[in-house]
């Protein structure tokens, strides 16, 4: 009713040919654009990101599938064979709308097979993302998470590469990993997950980056500490891939 609504009033003031333009579907991709060759030939920006609106489905769907063939040419384990119809090419796009934001993280709710994982590996792919899941064995502790944790956050904070984290229902062995990844969405840090020395490590790696990027910078203990975890948080995207079949679900988010 609303969307009908709209459109009348676009057509009593822009006529019917506005009206025509507008009531379609809208798409905005910000991976069309080839790569960035300086004169010498030289990649300069393999990914260019302009946001923009793709006036052809059919190029948005080309081009998700050059994307997907280059990744499987990269990665010999966890080929991707995806079957981008329109449905699947809208999610493709919105996942990769938020995690090109920064501290852009979601939560994708489907049932087992639908490709919630698979379209979140391709769209993490394109930008040009550290896809990082982890790995569940007899013995995978709180202690394991932790270490995983910091890897992320190492990847993040210092190296200042993007990270992609699935984390899957099926990966919650223990109902206390909810709690730190609450945590990590919520304050964008762990309690203890660092101890005093890897704290002292870190910041020592952090001077020289900082010191490039920033001029002016106040080379302070606290204040370098405080960048690393503004910028771990601002490239640590997760997302979170749940089945919503029984109980479970429902009762994780009320709690």
């Amino acid at each position: 009713w609303e969307s009908n609504c709209i459109l009348n009033v676009i057509g009593d003031i822009f006529g019917q040919d506005m009206v025509n333009k507008v009531s379609g579907m809208c798409y905005f991709v910000n991976f069309l654009g080839e790569p960035v060759v300086d004169a010498d030939g030289i990649v300069e920006d393999e990914r260019p990101k302009l946001y923009e609106e793709a006036t052809d489905i059919e190029l948005v769907r080309m081009k998700a599938l050059e994307f997907q063939t280059k990744h499987n040419e990269e990665n010999k384990v966890g080929k991707l064979e995806l079957v981008l119809f329109e449905y699947a090419l809208e999610h493709l796009m919105r996942i990769n709308r938020v995690i090109n934001m920064d501290r852009g993280s979601m939560m994708l709710v489907g049932v087992g097979g639908s490709g919630k994982q698979s379209l979140t590996r391709l769209a993490s792919f394109i930008a040009g993302n550290f896809i990082f899941q982890i790995t569940i064995s007899k013995h995978y502790s709180t202690n394991n998470l932790f270490d995983d944790l910091k890897l992320l956050f190492r990847t993040a904070g210092v190296t200042g590469r993007p990270v992609s984290f699935i984390f899957t229902d099926a990966e919650v062995k223990e109902e206390g990993f909810l709690e730190y990844i609450n945590q990590v969405l919520s304050t964008g840090e762990v309690s203890g997950l660092f101890p005093k020395d890897e704290v002292d490590a870190i910041i020592g790696e952090m001077r020289p980056i900082v010191k490039k990027e920033i001029k002016g910078f106040v080379d302070s203990a606290d204040n370098l500490w405080r960048f690393f975890q503004d910028r771990a948080r601002n490239n640590l995207h997760v997302i979170l891939c749940m089945s919503p079949v029984g109980d479970i679900l429902s009762s994780r988010c009320r709690k």
